[in-house]
């Protein structure tokens, strides 16, 4: 075999948008199709967002319109606009902004100059018009490349910026956007800028109270242990309270950007936490007990934030400014300061945090033995998992763990021949296969000790490695893959009460998802067609006529290992699970898993579907 040609014609150079449509992960992370809160699509709707928020903090416009179809963003603001002059630099060259001047934008979500210009090399068509002092300049493109310059002419409309951009379909497959997850972006702006308002596709979003409002929608009221501790002083907010959820959960955000995956100011938040309730009880309690069953947010504001990755979840920074605090020392002091002073000033919820503390340890002394057996039989059980077929990626030590999670999924199925097909079938270097062995304990309204009692939820939780919370969390992405019989459905719902109630923060931060695989078969000689419902057999088949022969799988075992990959590939169909709004988790499992009810019977005999598909309305 010749040896390949390397000289001078082997050195290429890609202009801006070349690089940015052939390495897209380098500016936007993942790609995905929209299932997931932190796929492509969202990421691009947030980049022309910044840019809207930083005219607000900056003083410029209180008012910002979204309006998002299935495949169409448009976003306006009533800021200052863009300098007419500059339009087309700030949209199309890389490393042109107005963010460098860090007295125009002092503490700006972004300072790269790369935002809108990923937003326009990945859009099939993009569009950007700026409003100043009675002109307009606009430009239309298409995949980066200027279509219509268009010149700048007078106009009546009120200053600011209108963007407008379609995802292109040939980098996001099969793409969408799920109002829910678009709400979730909406929200968390608001909550960050007090008196600013966004409607989206006409309903209006304005939070008076921000990160208080935050934990009283993401969480029921009238279950809380003590009325939400609310702390605000310049460049920091803090929030937080006690439930009875299992774990700890967390909501972080720097400079508005939500930072999913943490960092320093998440890591000093717990930290002054635990040192600050220390001192206060004057009693060295145990950091697990402290943090047990908590839900907090914090917001802070810092010149020159330090990301550890371009889509900016994760902070890496270690000082407030030039001439400021550490951040980590910032926020030590503000939390000792203000919640110290709260505690004292507010003795009824100091008596409820202690009582709630003392529980938690109370809990974890009981819990001890049965942790301490169930972790041996696990390290043992590792050493020869046949449960567990890893993927390559979590072996490879040089990348970096926050890489390897977002880009590893894992599917949970049940039965050898499922687990079979897809073991086969998957990319062992980012899928991994968990397999049950038959129906799963049913753990509503059970103590988290059935986890470590229970042979395969303990393994299961593992395998995830999620016994201390999220933040180690191996898989971005986790997959029931059950058959679509009444069998395969009711599995399906007892792996979700296993999460809902011991790890609720997997679905609330959109990490577990529902693999929808084809039901029906269709081909003739030349083609062949995968149909998910009746409806695309029924297109399938009359697309090809003369009688195809028509398969319907009844379960995953039935299809063979070199069709599943196509279905779990670039392709796949994941449907997420979304607990909408103030869904009380208990009153939901207690509905669909607790004793049969004649409420329950009737609205099963009055719905065709299974119960388990009215679930999966609830929370998708």
């Amino acid at each position: 075999m010749p040896e390949p040609i390397y000289d001078e014609s082997t050195i290429k150079s890609l202009d801006w948008k070349e690089h940015i449509r052939t390495r897209p992960g380098m500016y936007i992370g993942k790609l995905g199709d929209g299932s997931s809160h932190d796929d492509g699509i969202y990421i691009l709707l947030k980049e022309v967002l910044d840019n809207c928020i930083d005219e607000y903090i900056m003083g410029h416009g209180k008012t910002i319109e979204v309006k998002v179809s299935d495949h169409k963003v448009t976003i306006r603001d009533y800021g200052r606009g863009i300098p007419l002059g500059k339009v087309i630099d700030c949209v199309s060259k890389i490393n042109t902004g107005g963010k460098y001047d860090t007295e125009a934008f002092k503490k700006s979500v972004g300072l790269n100059g790369v935002g809108t210009k990923a937003v326009n090399a990945l859009s099939q068509a993009f569009t950007v018009q700026s409003i100043r002092d009675g002109e307009m300049k606009a430009a239309d493109y298409i995949r980066g490349e200027i279509a219509n310059d268009h010149t700048i002419e007078k106009t009546s409309l009120r200053n600011g910026t209108r963007v407008s951009f379609s995802p292109d379909n040939e980098i996001f497959k099969n793409f969408h956007y799920l109002p829910e997850y678009v709400e979730d972006q909406i929200w968390n702006y608001v909550y960050l800028n007090a008196g600013l308002t966004i409607s989206f596709n006409g309903e209006k979003f304005h939070s008076p109270n921000g990160l208080k409002d935050l934990l009283e929608r993401k969480t029921d009221v009238e279950k809380i242990h003590y009325p939400v501790i609310h702390l605000k002083g310049d460049d920091i907010e803090i929030a937080l309270s006690h439930g009875d959820q299992y774990g700890e959960e967390y909501y972080s955000f720097v400079n508005g950007q939500h930072t999913t995956q943490g960092g320093t100011h998440l890591a000093a938040f717990r930290e002054s936490l635990v040192r600050t309730l220390r001192d206060f009880y004057k009693k060295e309690f145990d950091a697990s007990d402290i943090r047990a069953s908590i839900i907090g947010a914090i917001s802070v504001r810092i010149q020159n934030p330090v990301f550890e990755s371009q889509t900016k979840t994760r902070l890496g920074s270690t000082e407030m400014g030039p001439d400021g605090p550490t951040v980590r020392i910032f926020i030590n002091e503000f939390v000792k300061r203000e919640l110290d002073n709260f505690l004292h000033q507010h003795p009824d919820t100091a008596e409820a945090l202690l009582k709630r503390i003392l529980r938690s340890e109370r809990e974890r002394k009981d819990m001890a033995g049965v942790k301490k057996l169930a972790n041996q039989r696990a390290k043992k059980a590792n050493l020869h998992n046949k449960k567990l077929r890893d993927c390559k990626i979590h072996l490879n030590v040089e990348k970096a763990d926050d890489e390897k999670r977002l880009n590893s999924t894992i599917f949970i199925t049940e039965g050898d021949s499922a687990s079979g097909s897809i073991t086969k079938s998957r990319n062992v270097e980012t899928q991994a296969v968990f397999s049950l062995r038959g129906k799963p304990l049913n753990s509503f309204g059970m103590k988290k000790k059935v986890v470590y009692e229970n042979e395969e939820f303990n393994l299961l939780q593992h395998a995830l490695n999620i016994e201390e919370g999220l933040e180690n969390l191996r898989y971005n992405q986790i997959v029931i893959a059950t058959d679509a019989d009444v069998d395969g459905m009711h599995i399906r719902l007892l792996i979700l009460t296993f999460f809902l109630q011991f790890f609720p923060d997997l679905v609330k931060n959109g990490h577990i998802f529902i693999l929808e695989t084809p039901l029906f078969r269709v081909r003739n000689k030349k083609e062949t067609h995968y149909c998910y419902t009746d409806e695309e057999k029924n297109i399938a088949v009359e697309k090809l006529g003369s009688k195809p022969e028509i398969t319907r799988f009844k379960g995953l075992g039935e299809i063979s290992p070199e069709e599943f990959g196509l279905f779990i590939g670039e392709s796949m169909r994941l449907e997420p699970v979304i607990i909408r709004g103030k869904t009380s988790i208990k009153e939901l499992l207690t509905y669909f898993m607790g004793k049969n009810t004649e409420d329950r019977q009737k609205f099963i005999i009055n719905n065709l579907r299974f119960e388990e598909d009215v679930l999966e309305d609830e929370l998708v």
